[in-house]
């Protein structure tokens, strides 16, 4: 269980739109409105994430563009065993027929 959230929605959602709107560093929003400035950071990264997820839901998101380079290079390391396996059955197959 995480901890309760310090900050509320709203003021959350009128942060971001203060960032959006004004022409002003995220460091100075933060300031202005008493808060850190990861923390303000931190909303405006995962509402960026979100909108971009939106824009496109079939999107990967990092852990699966992870797994999928993982999973990719895992493939070709058993295609190239499989290929090396092959190959030895067929030379041994050649071996015991002489």
């Amino acid at each position: 269980m995480g901890r309760p959230n310090e900050y509320p929605d709203q003021f959350r959602k009128d942060a971001l739109e203060l960032v959006r709107t004004s022409q002003r560093p995220i460091a100075e929003v933060a300031r202005s409105l008493a808060i850190a400035e990861g923390t303000l950071w931190n909303w405006v990264r995962a509402e960026r994430y979100a909108e971009t997820r939106a824009a496109d839901p079939d999107a990967l998101s990092e852990s699966e563009r992870d797994e999928l380079r993982r999973l990719r290079r895992e493939n070709i390391e058993l295609q190239t065993d499989k290929e090396i396996l092959r190959r030895a059955a067929a030379y041994f197959a050649r071996e015991t027929m002489r």
